[in-house]
């Protein structure tokens, strides 16, 4: 692997800045361009704010990088992947510094953000999946994640955008040039897994959550549209967790900083609403795996909203049965602190007991298994 001394980040085809490191090789530096300092946006306002000079990462978080950045790289699924494919070339992802984690995502990853020089490990495959794919890719997935094969790592991963979370997922577009994510089961898995996911994520859509186009492709994989491309062209994405600069494993995060970063960024109402509907949503639908990662916000010409919903379905065992997201620290929160939760952050009592009746009664008559707030 060629030696990488510094990271041009660019913005689409635009200069952002240049990502290095320091010389005690403890964390990074990062410097906005001129020409972004005139024309663009902070890229996180709690962590990069748009101005000129030398901007310091935090030592020994985020692998000594910033979060911003660090939230292109993959998670679960994609960090196996990457790891399997530079072992093969006596390398582990772990002794990598945040730069060449960065120059292996290049231009791949999700959102508008890339970075050069661009290293590619094992040989780049990409752009010739289609749709008759899907049963070959399921069968490749399988193997690697129980380790019965190897040899199609370059394949999936670069197929798959650097997408997180701990299921396989490929980059599909499809023949009207809107671009998808599919997602493939995992070894736990039941074979019904996309269409379950299916069924939660138009349900969120019935009781008023943003939701992108999802579709059941061959009757099983469950595809949903990318919101980072709008257009053709990739738009600034920032999870909750890299905004609010906190590791999601950790699992630290409370619904009260996702309803205070969403008015923070957004000063709109009707999005802190939107907020809090998902909120409700998933502690209705018990889907306990809502860590600060499965909730994402879009920046459009340094107008900053909250991105459509995603990863939502069944899933009740989080940690400790607790969800990964609390409410004011509590991880299987009651209808006394949803309502709390909503009159702090300005939402009329009247206007949440609505909210929550709403999901309430739609949950009931369309999920297999709910849990009406008690």
């Amino acid at each position: 692997m060629k030696q990488v001394d510094k990271i041009e980040v660019f913005h689409n085809d635009t200069p952002v800045g240049v990502l290095q490191m320091t010389p005690d090789g403890n964390r990074c530096v990062f410097e906005y361009s001129k020409v972004w300092l005139k024309e663009g946006f902070s890229l996180s306002p709690l962590e990069l704010p748009l101005e000129s000079g030398l901007i310091y990462s935090q030592p020994d978080e985020f692998g000594n990088n910033f979060a911003i950045f660090e939230d292109s790289m993959p998670d679960g699924y994609g960090l196996y992947l990457l790891d399997r494919m530079l072992m093969k070339e006596g390398k582990r992802l772990k002794d990598l510094t945040p730069l060449e984690r960065l120059a292996i995502v290049g231009g791949g990853g999700l959102g508008a953000l890339i970075y050069k020089p661009q290293i590619n490990i094992g040989k780049r495959t990409g752009g010739n999946i289609n749709i008759d794919d899907f049963d070959d890719i399921q069968i490749k997935a399988i193997k690697i994640l129980s380790e019965a094969g190897s040899g199609d790592e370059p394949l999936l991963y670069y197929n798959s955008s650097n997408s997180g979370g701990a299921r396989p997922k490929i980059a599909f577009r499809e023949n009207d040039g809107s671009h998808w994510l599919v997602k493939f089961r995992h070894t736990y898995d039941s074979p019904e897994i996309g269409k379950e996911e299916f069924l939660y994520m138009n349900t969120a859509a019935e009781c008023g959550i943003t939701i992108p186009r999802t579709k059941l492709m061959k009757g099983k994989y469950f595809g949903i549209e990318r919101f980072d491309i709008e257009e053709g062209k990739r738009i600034h994405t920032a999870t909750a967790a890299a905004l609010l600069k906190i590791d999601f494993k950790n699992q630290g995060t409370d619904y009260t900083n996702l309803l205070a970063l969403t008015g923070y960024l957004t000063q709109n109402p009707a999005q802190v609403e939107q907020m809090y509907r998902r909120m409700v949503f998933n502690l209705v639908c018990d889907n306990k795996d809502d860590h600060a990662k499965n909730f994402s916000f879009i920046c459009r010409n340094g107008v900053w909203s909250i991105a459509p919903a995603y990863d939502i379905t069944y899933s009740p065992e989080g940690t400790n049965r607790q969800h990964a997201t609390s409410l004011f620290y509590e991880g299987n929160p009651g209808r006394e602190l949803v309502l709390k939760a909503g009159t702090k952050i300005r939402i009329p009592q009247k206007r949440c007991e609505e909210i929550i009746r709403q999901i309430e009664d739609i949950c009931s008559t369309r999920l297999p298994q709910y849990c009406p707030l008690k």
